[in-house]
Formats: C-alpha cells, sequence, structure tokens
C-alpha cells in the first residue's frame, strides 16, 4: 500500500469500501455447492471489515469528534458495532451452519448502509470531514500506518475477534 495509492484518508476509506462491495458480490454470485469458496470470502470480508473499523474508530473519527455532526459519528460508531457482532459470528461459522448466508447478506446490507451515510455528498460524514481543517493527507498517512500493521498482525496470528465498543451485550 504506497502512500501515493491515495490522495487522503478519505479516499483510502473509499478504497476499502469499493474491496468490500467487490467481495459481498463475489459471495453472492458463488454457488450453493462452492462451501470452500464462500467460507474464504467471508472471512476475507470480515478481516477487512476488521481491520477497517479498526482504522476508523482508532484514528479517523476521533479526529472529527466536535469538528462534524456528533450525531454523525454517534450512529456510525453504533452501526460499526452492529457490524462486529455478524462479523464474528460469521467469522465462527461456516457455509453449513443455519443463517450463514442469511448472516452475510444482512452484513452486506449493513455496511451498504453505513457505506452511504458515510459517502452521502453535501450531508455525508464524509462531506463534512472536507469542510474541517483537519489535515486528511497527514491522517492518511496515520491510518495507512496502521492498517499495515494490522495486516501483518492478521497474516503472523490473527486479529482478535471484534469488540464492540458502544452497544451494551446483554446476556440472554
Amino acid at each position: 500500500m504506497a502512500k501515493d495509492e491515495y490522495s487522503d484518508a478519505i479516499a483510502l476509506l473509499k478504497a476499502d469500501h469499493r474491496t468490500v462491495e467487490d467481495l459481498f458480490e463475489a459471495y453472492e454470485k458463488a454457488t450453493a455447492t462452492a462451501t470452500a469458496r464462500k467460507r474464504d470470502i467471508a472471512q476475507k470480508i470480515c478481516l477487512e471489515l476488521k481491520i477497517h473499523t479498526m482504522i476508523e474508530e482508532e484514528i479517523f473519527y476521533p479526529a472529527f469528534r466536535g469538528k462534524i455532526e456528533d450525531d454523525t459519528l454517534d450512529e456510525a460508531y453504533v452501526e460499526h458495532d452492529g457490524a462486529k457482532l455478524l462479523v464474528n459470528d460469521i467469522e465462527a461459522g461456516s457455509p453449513d451452519d443455519d443463517f450463514y448466508d442469511a448472516k452475510v447478506t444482512v452484513l452486506s446490507e449493513e455496511i451498504k448502509h453505513h457505506v452511504h451515510e458515510e459517502e452521502m455528498p453535501s450531508k455525508g460524514m464524509f462531506a463534512q470531514c472536507r469542510r474541517t481543517d483537519v489535515d486528511l493527507v497527514a491522517l492518511r498517512d496515520q491510518m495507512l500506518a496502521r492498517k499495515t500493521e494490522l495486516m501483518a498482525q492478521a497474516k503472523a496470528s490473527g486479529l482478535p475477534a471484534a469488540k464492540p465498543s458502544v452497544v451494551n451485550l446483554i446476556a440472554a
């Protein structure tokens, strides 16, 4: 991942969005009999989303707290937590499990909604962020460094389960 691949932090995040959209599309196209392929694609989706949510929550979102609408950031954290629950469930499961495909489908729908909220012209999070004084190039560099670190960790030993940060899980 070269720095000049992405003009700024928002370009990096948008590239991540396109990657995950492509993976969801590949999952949808995989046949019901291609269990190993579906599992591989689902695992890639989960890894991409875990890394993406981590760099957003650790670096991107905090950089804009107090500079854009608080409601926009708050909703993004809650949307992430909903996705994290499904990511963990999908990672622990198998395409042979009941509801596995449904979980991937619902995750895809949640991510499409989240991406729309971030990328919406003029009112979306990214449009709000562009109107601030935050240095988006410096933020990109910070995010790329963390993303590289997380990818190396994932390859070496795997990443831990995604940890919800604002939703309180209540045991049934």
